[in-house]
């Protein structure tokens, strides 16, 4: 892969520490880096671009770090791709080595350790994909979303047929991201090109949902049926109107009307309060959260009609539920 993001310099220094607050700073506040056996000399130098739905880094560092999840940031996915030389990843109880051959991913939640092999000549890319994004490509390729988080095994073979492909496909958004033409720089485009390096992860690389996903039926729902369910699980926390399903569904409010009573048995808004009242439900006995915060958290702006139609889905109110936490 050639050096790539040469004109998005962001940190070129021999201190450290500079490294590790570009880094924060790249990925949105999603990750802490901290140095694993204290910091060290040489070059440390840092290229990026920070996106909608994602950021990418090309780091050239000696420096082993380890990375965790920061309190409150986004949920990110991260794909880290070696350029140069080669890096020991670990990964709680897993190991690996990033190379031009070797990827590894790394689920929202977890912490990995990254120590380069050699102290010169090591370079490597970090992805981060919003969680969000990846849930909504496997509702759009299954017409449902997953029933728990999705939960990739940690080294990528880029060797097979299906490894190459994400390799491919992600020096193709780097090489749109270098090209300076503004076609690129714009936010669809991009996501577009993101979202295509998501399907082909999902598809290649092992995870918690492979056997509902690979090489399984096709799936149940027409195309505009399956957007309008990835747009609904990547919003729901969020005011959805017919409108803005139909929308993303790319056609009329009537038609994905009479697609959604066929296929699911109820109209879209019904579908949006069913679901949102499942997670809050679920949410409600998982913690010990107020349910008035759980409510807010999914949508909900009037407490009075909310508790009615939970107690039409459930057949308790929602301090019912909650007293069996």
């Amino acid at each position: 892969m050639p050096e790539p993001l040469r004109t998005h310099l962001i940190s070129r220094s021999r201190n450290p520490v500079d490294l590790l607050n570009a880094a924060t700073l790249l990925f949105g506040g999603s990750v802490a880096a901290s140095p694993l056996d204290g910091l060290c000399g040489g070059d440390h130098e840092l290229r990026g671009v920070a996106a909608q739905d994602f950021a990418v880094g090309y780091f050239a560092s000696p420096l082993d770090v380890r990375v965790a999840p920061a309190e409150g940031g986004h949920r990110s996915y991260f794909v880290n791709i070696g350029v140069s030389g080669a890096i020991s990843a670990a990964l709680g109880g897993l190991r690996t080595t990033l190379d031009a051959s070797t990827a590894g991913v790394v689920n929202p939640g977890d912490s990995q350790e990254l120590r380069p092999v050699r102290a010169r000549g090591t370079r490597f890319l970090g992805l981060r994909i919003d969680a969000a994004l990846v849930e909504q490509e496997f509702c759009a390729l299954t017409g449902q979303p997953p029933l728990s988080p999705i939960r990739f095994d940690f080294a990528l073979d880029l060797a097979t047929a299906k490894g190459r492909a994400v390799r491919l496909l992600v020096r193709s958004l780097l090489e749109q991201l270098d090209s300076g033409d503004p076609l690129f720089q714009r936010p669809d485009v991009q996501r577009g090109q993101l979202r295509s390096i998501v399907t082909a992860l999902l598809l290649a690389q092992p995870h918690s949902h492979t056997a509902g996903l690979r090489d399984g039926p096709p799936p149940c729902h027409p195309r505009a049926v399956r957007a309008a369910l990835a747009f609904i699980e990547a919003n729901l926390a969020d005011r959805i109107s017919l409108g803005d399903i139909a929308q993303a569904a790319r056609c009329s409010p009537r038609t994905i009307s009479s697609a959604f009573r066929d296929r699911l048995g109820v109209p879209p808004l019904s579908y949006v309060r069913n679901v949102r009242l499942d997670r809050i439900r679920a949410d409600i006995l998982a913690s010990t959260d107020p349910i008035g915060t759980i409510a807010y958290r999914w949508g909900v702006s009037h407490l009075g009609r909310f508790a009615s139609a939970y107690r039409d889905r459930f057949a308790e109110l929602p301090s019912d539920t909650a007293a069996r936490r």
